[in-house]
């Protein structure tokens, strides 16, 4: 059986998503309401699972909160 990788979006993707500026993307990650992994050049990215359960107002899953 092989494993799909979870796709991963970029700050822009994920406002687009949610209909926000990038920036307010940023100040909830900051804020601790979104968790996100960081790339080795230092840029925030986030899970296909944390902006499905975001834009449907459900809880991150424990797995992903940081």
């Amino acid at each position: 059986m092989t494993l799909v990788p979870e796709k991963i979006y970029k700050a822009g993707e994920f406002a687009a998503l949610m209909g926000v500026d990038a920036k307010t993307i940023a100040r909830w990650s900051k804020d601790g309401l979104v968790p996100f992994v960081r790339t080795p050049g230092g840029h925030r990215r986030y899970r296909e699972s944390v902006v499905r359960a975001v834009r449907n107002g459900t809880p991150i899953p424990r797995d992903e909160a940081a």
